[in-house]
């Protein structure tokens, strides 16, 4: 097998906390559990910048965020970067982008064209909610183009101005629209705008949307060409939007309790909670329609790999699971993700399934998202465009100069023991998209026990996930634990600096150079 497939299947704000929790019986995922069964789950994926379009580049390039320099949603990725689809392209396979891509910003374009990263294939819908799949349910379902438009919260996209070929005013008829929505209904009351079941057919969803591009892709690729297939989904990001059909097979008593903002009214708390009020933008209704998504999503799983199967490709096909961040859910007061480094913001799903790798096992090393790209790149035999060198570096072999930050993770899925395998992950947070101050900014260290935050305005967090693992007790200022406080310090210090290894490739003209 020297060109296998492969398939990403992506979630965007999927907790792994969230999966957890469906899995211990508050919903069905049936696909999921099989793929897990077949595949290998790691336990403690952390995502190093918990915001879309940071955490999407480093997947896409295996660099840290300051190697690629996409700090925030808002910067782009540079497309003269290496990218892994961009390697397999050039080496033979049919690469697809379907769905949710995001390394440009939504407010650019609802038409992006991501084709020079690497893909041959593009069918493309973002969290903008405008573009192509708002063109097909315009032609093909005009019926429910109003409903479409209710979805959009991001009017004020410059692009909806003046919309199309015709140059539309789409922003005045989207503010129409949601002024008059009726967003509940008599069979789910509770519905708002926040969260609330679709009111057109699952058929004309976003999510049916992506994965009938996904199938497409797979059916329609020629059989003896291995194809790079990333399928990804925009929910369950909020607001969260279930097909109605959905919600019943959520068991609401099984959905856990939001766990209580501990930071609320505690003086020993960092500063930048001590201006904040806890939100409730997650209640127990919004938890129902989140878990509901992950229900419908689940069922797509199972439509791409019955197609796989039914394309003779199931044999030779790495199957890949993963989120971009999480979601707080309503946790420590919040919903959302960003600089809240807590469980269910930092830590996301990872299962990956294929061939030569152990099934059913899990893994609980610590790995981070810049390991997807050595990975793939590992299964597929392949390497990124060495690093450009001149002076001394002329005559050092590629290989020993390296330019990727991450670890391939195909030796931990073929169970071996990996003794030298990292102890701590870093995540880091800049501005969100309500914040315009490095107050705002959070830089962690995580390990399998301790949750280590700090914010520029010396504030700080320090959790025990051994025996407080809801983070309601912060340590930083106990005395008890300063000598452990200072080892994370000092950890974060040296994770904070290997940000920049192996050096940036961006603007490289060669190493050595003066």
């Amino acid at each position: 097998m020297s060109k296998p497939n492969i398939v990403f299947f992506m979630l965007d704000q999927l907790s792994a906390k969230w999966l957890e929790a469906a899995s211990a019986g508050v919903c069905p995922t049936p696909n999921i559990d099989a793929l897990r069964a077949r595949g290998v789950s790691f336990t403690n994926c952390i995502t190093s910048n918990p915001v879309c379009c940071p955490t999407r580049a480093t997947l896409a390039t295996g660099l840290t965020t300051r190697q690629h320099g996409v700090l925030e949603n808002g910067y782009q990725l540079d497309p003269a970067l290496p990218t892994f689809m961009h390697v397999l392209q050039q080496a033979g396979w049919r690469t697809g982008a379907l769905g949710k891509v995001h390394f440009q910003p939504h407010y650019r374009s609802q038409h992006p064209d991501y084709h020079p990263y690497g893909f041959d294939v593009t069918h493309i819908t973002e969290d903008g909610r405008g573009g192509e799949w708002l063109d097909w349910v315009e032609q093909e379902h005009p019926e429910h183009y109003d409903d479409v438009l209710a979805l959009i919260w991001a009017s004020a996209i410059p692009e909806f101005s003046a919309y199309g070929p015709g140059k539309v005013n789409l922003k005045e008829r989207i503010k129409a629209v949601q002024k008059s929505y009726k967003w509940s209904t008599p069979e789910f009351p509770q519905n708002t705008r926040g969260a609330h079941t679709l009111l057109f057919p699952e058929e004309v969803s976003q999510t049916n949307w992506i994965t009938g591009h996904g199938l497409d892709f797979i059916r329609s690729s020629p059989a003896d060409q291995p194809i790079c297939a990333h399928i990804s989904y925009v929910q369950p990001h909020g607001p969260f939007h279930p097909p109605s059909e959905y919600m019943q097979y959520v068991n609401p008593e099984k959905i856990p309790e939001p766990v209580p903002a501990e930071w609320h009214g505690d003086p020993e708390a960092p500063g930048y909670f001590r201006d904040k009020k806890p939100t409730g933008a997650r209640d127990q209704y919004s938890r129902h329609c989140y878990f509901a998504d992950i229900v419908h999503l689940d069922r797509q799983l199972g439509l791409v790999t019955d197609a796989l199967a039914a394309a003779g490709r199931s044999d030779d096909t790495y199957l890949i699971l993963l989120a971009d961040h999480g979601e707080l859910l309503g946790d420590h007061g919040f919903g959302g993700k960003e600089e809240r480094h807590y469980d269910a913001c930092i830590r996301v799903p990872l299962i990956i399934a294929g061939p030569g790798l152990k099934q059913g096992i899990t893994r609980a090393e610590i790995v981070q998202l810049e390991d997807i790209c050595p990975t793939v790149l590992e299964m597929t035999g392949q390497a990124m465009p060495p690093m450009p060198k001149d002076g001394w570096h002329r005559r050092t072999l590629d290989a020993d100069i390296s330019c990727l930050h991450g670890r391939s993770l195909l030796p931990l899925c073929r169970g071996e023991l990996v003794t030298d395998w990292r102890e701590a992950a870093y995540s880091e947070s800049y501005c969100a998209i309500w914040s315009n101050t490095p107050n705002d900014w959070a830089r962690t260290v995580r390990t399998a026990r301790w949750r280590y935050t700090w914010y520029p305005d010396d504030g700080e967090q320090l959790f025990d996930l051994e025996t407080d693992p809801d983070e309601q007790t912060n340590l930083a200022r106990d005395p008890a634990h300063a000598g452990v406080r200072q080892t994370l310090r000092d950890q974060l210090l040296k994770l904070i600096v290997l940000q920049d290894w192996p050096r940036p490739r961006r603007d490289l003209f060669a190493l050595g150079v003066h």
